[in-house]
């Protein structure tokens, strides 16, 4: 049977007994996991800083010393970035899965860094919005490529709260957006021709620092190995195994449990993709649908009115916004990273469910409160922390679920089917509803309230009934590979006990 040398590039197309799943989850955490999670948690970070920044520009934008926007033609750009997001997640993810995740988590923050700066150089609204369009595709790609390549390189005792801090990390960039924008908006400090530019140079500054730092992350080896390519594979895992034993300053790692035996099979397509998810996983897939869309809609629904819903009620002055909107972004960020670790012990189903229902009840609480007038600004924004400190933990375990649910090879475009269901039909009609409903009345916000509430309490009563208890499980046992070779009946031999496919 043909092997493929580290060098040659030829796939092996044997069957291949391998244990390189069990070494990867058996590794100490070591500063070589801080690395992956820093340069390719990032994504989440550059996301943030960039909704923020626009959103905090927008009434720059409409002056005659910048691009001198519409109302319409700024919350059209907000459209262009969301439908590029929705359409790199889509293309990207199909090249993440043939091609592999190191390639395409180069090329997609290479698009990220491209759109983002020809944005600070933009010089009507064509261009702009062209530009926004293709950093929303870059940023989309970025999604799926590096979910994937983040569940494949860590460790599966740790991959529940890791996976859900870094997308929490979302709220760093927003923070980080608010802070920037107070110093170069501000035009005794920076005149506003000048400083929306520099918002989004300085975000690319971060991008370009981020990508000399990826170029040292290895190719995932779960992915070289259900593609022939099982030396290349060993070599990059002993690499990785030397060198967490000398960081650590272990002299021997713990032994590997179990193998799985992989064979090489034809490229993925998208009716392949189809099959596996609604004939294969069926509920698996509500699952993803529901969990993603009703975060999405929450979610958008509230940030991007926010700003709205304190003008118009509580009369606090636009340039006060970003100093409401810093602990609601901190309330977001800690939820993840203070309840992550529950999600690894006691439970996938038990978090899940717990966080989508509770930020539900909370919210429907706030806005009984705030219809009935007993609540001011700075209440409004405390009861909102709240209710997103659970309903980010919650948010983020989407993510997470989507992306260590179905199998290996098709990893890439599951997560960006359900995250361009979750944008297109959770998302995108919520902001215009809530900016609907907020110019007529506080009732009729209380009604958007319950509505999103409904959404959020649904998706946790879907996680009671259909989530995967993925918590310390190796990804080959949550969803057996596509090239795994199947024993008796439906049975795959991986870790220490066969696993039975859904």
């Amino acid at each position: 049977m043909a092997r493929m040398s580290a060098s040659s590039g030829v796939p092996n197309y044997a069957s291949t007994a391998t244990d390189i799943p069990a070494r990867m989850d058996r590794l100490p955490w070591a500063r070589w996991h801080w690395l992956v999670v820093i340069s390719l948690g990032i994504t989440w970070i550059l996301d943030g800083l960039e909704v923020t920044i626009v959103g905090a520009i927008a009434g720059v934008l409409g002056e005659k010393s910048t691009l001198h926007l519409s109302g319409s033609q700024i919350g059209f750009a907000g459209s262009a970035y969301l439908i590029g997001a929705v359409v790199g997640a889509l293309f990207f993810s199909y090249l993440t899965d043939r091609l592999g995740r190191k390639n395409l988590f180069m090329v997609t923050l290479l698009v990220y860094l491209g759109g983002t700066v020809l944005t600070a150089f933009s010089w009507n609204f064509w261009t702009f919005i062209i530009f926004r369009f293709i950093t929303g595709t870059g940023i989309g790609g970025e999604y799926s490529a590096i979910n994937s390549a983040i569940d494949e390189l860590i460790p599966a005792r740790v991959r529940g709260h890791v996976d859900l801090a870094i997308n929490g990390s979302w709220w760093v960039g927003t923070a980080v957006g608010s802070a920037l924008t107070l110093l170069l908006l501000d035009p005794n400090i920076i005149p506003h021709s000048l400083g929306w530019r520099l918002c989004f140079g300085l975000g690319a500054a971060l991008g370009f620092g981020v990508l000399l730092i990826r170029r040292i992350i290895p190719e995932s080896p779960r992915w070289l190995m259900t593609h022939g390519r099982m030396d290349e594979a060993n070599r990059i895992v002993a690499e990785i195994e030397s060198t967490v034993k000398q960081e650590t300053g272990l002299q021997k790692l713990p032994e590997p449990e179990g193998t799985i035996t992989v064979e090489q099979r034809p490229p993925v397509g998208f009716i392949t993709v189809a099959k596996v998810l609604f004939g294969e996983y069926p509920t698996r897939s509500i699952l993803g649908a529901m969990l993603l869309g009703t975060q999405a809609f929450l979610y958008n629904a509230i940030f991007f009115t926010y700003g709205l819903v304190l003008t118009t009620f509580y009369h606090v002055p636009t340039g006060s916004i970003g100093l409401y909107i810093l602990p609601f972004a901190v309330g977001n960020f800690f939820g993840p990273l203070l309840l992550g670790r529950l999600f690894d012990t006691l439970g996938r189903r038990v978090m899940i469910s717990s966080t989508y229902i509770l930020s539900g009840v909370l919210l429907i609480i706030t806005g009984w409160m705030f219809d009935q007038g007993m609540l001011n600004a700075v209440t409004q924004t405390i009861c909102w922390s709240v209710i997103f400190f659970f309903a980010s933990a919650g948010a983020s375990s989407a993510y997470l679920t989507v992306s260590e649910v179905f199998p290996l090879e098709i990893r890439a475009m599951a997560i960006a089917f359900f995250y361009a269901l979750g944008t297109g039909a959770g998302g995108a009609l919520a902001p215009w509803l809530f900016g609907v409903l907020i110019q007529k009345s506080a009732f009729s916000v209380f009604m958007g309230d319950l509505l999103g509430a409904g959404l959020m309490i649904l998706g946790g009563l879907t996680a009671v009934f259909f989530a995967v208890d993925a918590e310390r499980k190796s990804l080959e046992a949550v969803a057996r590979p596509l090239s795994a070779v199947k024993a008796a009946g439906r049975l795959v031999q991986t870790g220490t006990r066969p696993v039975m496919a859904e």
